[in-house]
């Protein structure tokens, strides 16, 4: 005798208790295998007297488990639901979705939404019209705003001569001088930003191709990777730098003005080796014009001597220098050269600050105010020295004060 394989493994019937909204109570039965939302048509059948009137009630009610205050869902079994025998649930209409707003609703709403609206161009000068002119020249403001380096320049410019002057009457003034200058050959020479260093060493590359790298790109990591990767293959990679390339001849340059001044007892000879101490940094200190920025403008059409003027006036930002040789092109390269009125109160309020004061007789000092004139980009360096950050404050809060009066 064949049984059928459903009556053997027949799902087990549940009686469950069903409580409609209206207060009806009633026993449905379901097998564990029926779904939710079979079970819910059956119920809505039994409220209905065996007839559904709206095919949509199915879907505008639902059943809650009322023991755990869940709402069973259509698209799972009564199994699936954990729903067990004599349990009561609660058959409960859905709560009607809110009705679409009328046309009349939305243009009041989108009315609102036009009043709070920022006012736009047409709106400004609707409002303004009544005002009295007002004639602002929009480069005034422009050169006004500039970002500190411009006149920040011509301020270096003029404390350069004072300190210099100051430096030249200290009676150990020559030795202040060359040990300035041994200050500017370690600058050079020697002192690499070591985290940036240790960035490119830990990559692979040597210490040496990677130091040199990092001289010539302004201590840029990304900039110096590039170009370690670009001059891989170059034979002339190891190359050092002309700087670094003879140290001996170096110290004895050095050594031939201390010899001099060792003979010579005038002070005329002493102003003569501190001249040269002058030029010997100011050689060193020549602005170094960005490669990549030279070659980029360059490409554009401009002529290299045009390119290396406009990325000294602009700092070496070759955004700015693009913008300058389109431009006007002020300031002139000449300009840069040109001091500060002496007779200022800007100048004068600097040179009256006893910070400033002191800082204009140490000579770490006039290395920085050199350094900052012909390469910008090392400001932020010179800003966070001990010795020199307190006198660059300084000459910041004047100017910023002075240039709001």
């Amino acid at each position: 005798m064949f049984v059928q394989e459903e009556k053997i493994f027949a799902s087990k019937v549940l009686r469950l208790h069903i409580c409609a909204a209206d207060g009806t109570e009633w026993l449905e039965e379901a097998t564990e295998d029926t779904s939710v939302e079979k079970l819910k048509e059956s119920c809505l059948q039994h409220c209905a007297h065996g007839s559904l009137e709206d095919p949509k009630s199915v879907t505008h009610h639902k059943l809650i488990h009322a023991a755990s205050e869940r709402v069973l869902s259509d698209t799972k079994t009564i199994l699936e639901e954990n729903v067990q025998d004599k349990d009561v649930l609660l058959l409960i209409k859905k709560r009607a979705p809110a009705p679409l707003p009328k046309m009349s609703d939305v243009s009041a709403e989108e009315k609102k939404k036009q009043e709070q609206k920022a006012p736009d161009k047409d709106a400004i000068l609707r409002a303004t019209a009544n005002l009295p002119a007002c004639s602002t020249d929009r480069a005034a403001v422009q050169t006004t705003m500039r970002d500190f380096q411009t006149e920040l320049r011509k301020i270096l410019v003029s404390l350069i001569e004072v300190a210099q002057k100051l430096l030249a009457l200290n009676p150990d003034a020559v030795e202040l001088f060359k040990k300035a200058n041994a200050m500017l050959d370690e600058d050079e020479d020697e002192r690499v930003d070591e985290a940036a260093l240790r960035q490119l060493t830990e990559m692979g590359f040597p210490e040496s191709r990677a130091s040199k790298a990092l001289r010539l790109n302004h201590m840029s990591v990304p900039q110096a990777m590039e170009w370690l990767i670009e001059h891989a293959e170059d034979p002339a990679i190891d190359t050092p730098l002309p700087g670094q390339a003879s140290p001996a001849g170096a110290g004895t340059a050095a050594a031939t003005p201390e010899a001099a001044a060792g003979t010579s007892a005038g002070e005329e000879e002493e102003r003569d080796e501190l001249t040269e101490i002058f030029k010997k940094i100011r050689r060193k200190r020549e602005f170094r014009a960005d490669a990549r920025a030279v070659i980029s403008l360059m490409e554009m059409g401009f002529d290299e001597k045009e390119v290396i003027d406009a990325l000294r006036v602009n700092n070496n930002q070759q955004n700015a220098a693009c913008e300058w040789l389109l431009g006007d092109r002020k300031p002139s390269p000449e300009e840069l050269d040109q001091g500060i009125d002496p007779q200022s109160p800007l100048f004068q309020a600097i040179l009256d600050n006893p910070v400033v004061q002191l800082g204009l007789t140490n000579p770490k000092t006039l290395l920085a105010f050199e350094d900052m004139l012909e390469n910008p980009l090392n400001s932020t360096q010179w800003m966070n020295d001990p010795e020199t950050g307190p006198v660059m404050l300084q000459i910041s809060r004047i100017f910023q004060t002075l240039n709001r009066t």
